[in-house]
């Protein structure tokens, strides 16, 4: 069984790097249309960026406060594929199913609680006297 994905053939090259750009953004639209979560986080984002360019204060500092604000992105499409993968087996209730949707959940609010720490971190003690 290793041996066949070792040895499977397949696409090199820079039709594998389209392909592969073709597979996320067909997985970033699918998230955009069926997730009001990610939609509400990418509204965020569009908002945060630019708000983390201007009011970071050096290089390192922007890049904190862009890096996790994409962190909840990045955590929300992962939970978002879960959910997927465990609809396509059924709709019927199942303890492991739970779990799986529970602990993607979970990786999703602790990311956000991850974001809202490192803005407060970096920006509270500029505000405060």
């Amino acid at each position: 069984m290793q041996e066949e994905f070792i040895n499977k053939p397949g696409k090199t090259g820079i039709s594998r790097l389209i392909d592969a750009t073709t597979y996320s953004w067909h997985g970033l639209l699918a998230t955009w249309r069926n997730e009001a979560a990610f939609r509400q986080e990418v509204t965020l984002a569009i908002f945060l960026i630019p708000l983390a360019l201007w009011l970071g204060e050096s290089g390192i500092e922007r890049a904190i406060l862009i890096g996790v604000t994409l962190l909840v992105m990045i955590v929300e499409l992962l939970n978002s594929a879960v959910e997927a993968a465990i609809d396509r087996i059924g709709p019927e209730k199942h303890p492991l199913s739970k779990i799986a949707k529970d602990t993607g959940s979970a990786a999703v609010s602790i990311s956000l609680l991850l974001w809202l720490f490192t803005w407060s971190c970096i920006l509270v003690p500029r505000w405060l006297p």
